[in-house]
């Protein structure tokens, strides 16, 4: 039985020794992590092939209309249609952008949508490296995007790109800070950063013990990605495209793999923190189900990501920082000091959850009463409603 637990672990054990018989141990290391290497760059790549067809059939749906469907059956093949377009588009860099800098950017961008795959766990013993640190190793990684959007709006040398590089990393570093606050309630919860320790505590999904933290997580997270409705950059009523203004060809295509890469990679996060990993039915008898189940709550997570782009309105600028500083970093905070309170208490673990329960569900009521009368204010103000 305890081989059939540890199935992959031991499939890993296996392939080691396999090619040991023929090469030096420094070269098996070599190996293996080229291997791996090579599975967390495909991640991005492959997200944004499948991923933009999902989303486009999505939308086509929310919208009321078709969606892909001449490239290939049901235009599976659009996705790969539009990367050859984008492959042969000509490739423009400014006369006086800085080169080196404007051709880092997006290899960079692109290169942290791939190394958070490094640490999520797709089944037991199926994770590049289980850290010690590793919800701080995500949250190291993914303030890469950071320095690369101000990076390419700098060097473009180009006025409008960077403002929207200035408004991205304003965005970014504001929405940070919330979502590592929900991950720190998690961590707190557990008493571990390791990944794979965070999915074998979740007897259940921690969905139903933080309900609100959760929530908390996905909407920074969306932010973070620059995806509706957070996509100021990209409104027709802002400037331009943003931070990639100057982008074409190829190195625009490195930013829209990055974009579907994080999605893809937020959506394993949250399933990860929240929804039990791949924890579920019969896994301990068959260890196969554990990706199955990992890869099915992931997709559904992406779902709802793209059912909140196709039915939220955009938000304004004003609207998306009073969001982030004045609800969710409070919330968080009083979520965080709540949850911190409740584990010193010397009661039952079951007692503890369920008060944690209790206090969340307080936070996110209190939360969208205060949201619904400051909006009735400013309605009032404007005359929209009778005071």
């Amino acid at each position: 039985m305890d081989y059939v637990r540890d199935f992959f672990i031991n499939l890993a054990h296996s392939w080691t020794t396999w090619i040991s018989g023929g090469l030096p141990p420094w070269a098996v290391t070599v190996v293996n992590y080229l291997v791996v290497g090579i599975i967390l760059v495909l991640m991005p790549v492959i997200a944004t092939l499948t991923l933009t067809w999902m989303e486009r059939k999505v939308i086509g749906r929310i919208q009321n209309r078709l969606g892909p469907n001449r490239v290939g059956p049901f235009g599976i093949f659009q996705a790969i249609a539009d990367a050859v377009k984008m492959l042969i588009k000509e490739d423009i860099i400014p006369d006086n952008a800085d080169r080196s800098v404007f051709n880092l950017a997006p290899v960079l961008i692109a290169a942290g949508a791939a190394l958070l795959w490094a640490v999520i766990p797709f089944g037991r013993g199926m994770i590049g490296q289980d850290l010690n640190i590793g919800a701080l190793y995500l949250i190291a990684i993914g303030s890469i995007s950071t320095v690369a959007v101000l990076m390419a709006g700098w060097s473009s040398n180009n006025k409008f790109a960077l403002v929207g590089a200035f408004r991205g990393v304003a965005q970014l570093l504001s929405y940070e800070v919330p979502m590592v606050l929900s991950i720190a309630a998690v961590v707190l919860l557990v008493g571990s950063m390791k990944m794979g320790q965070i999915v074998e505590s979740q007897a259940v999904p921690f969905l139903l013990v933080l309900p609100a933290t959760a929530i908390v997580y996905l909407l920074s997270a969306i932010a973070e990605t620059g995806r509706s409705p957070f996509d100021l950059l990209e409104a027709e009523s802002e400037i331009v495209a943003g931070y990639f203004t100057e982008y074409s060809g190829l190195k625009f295509g490195w930013f829209y793999i990055a974009e579907y890469g994080n999605l893809l990679a937020i959506s394993a996060i949250t399933t990860t923190l929240f929804l039990g990993g791949w924890r579920g039915p019969g896994v301990s008898v068959a260890p196969a189900l554990g990706p199955l189940y990992f890869g099915v709550k992931t997709i559904i997570v992406v779902f709802v990501i793209m059912w909140i782009r196709g039915t939220w309105p955009r938000f304004r600028i004003d609207q998306m920082m009073a969001l982030a500083w004045k609800v969710l970093v409070p919330a968080s905070l009083a979520n965080l000091l709540w949850i911190a309170v409740m584990l010193k208490l010397p009661v039952p673990t079951g007692v503890q959850w369920a008060l944690m329960l209790a206090g969340n569900i307080g936070v996110l009521a209190v939360t969208l009463s205060l949201l619904g009368q400051a909006a009735k204010r400013h309605a009032e103000r404007r005359g929209l409603v009778g005071a």
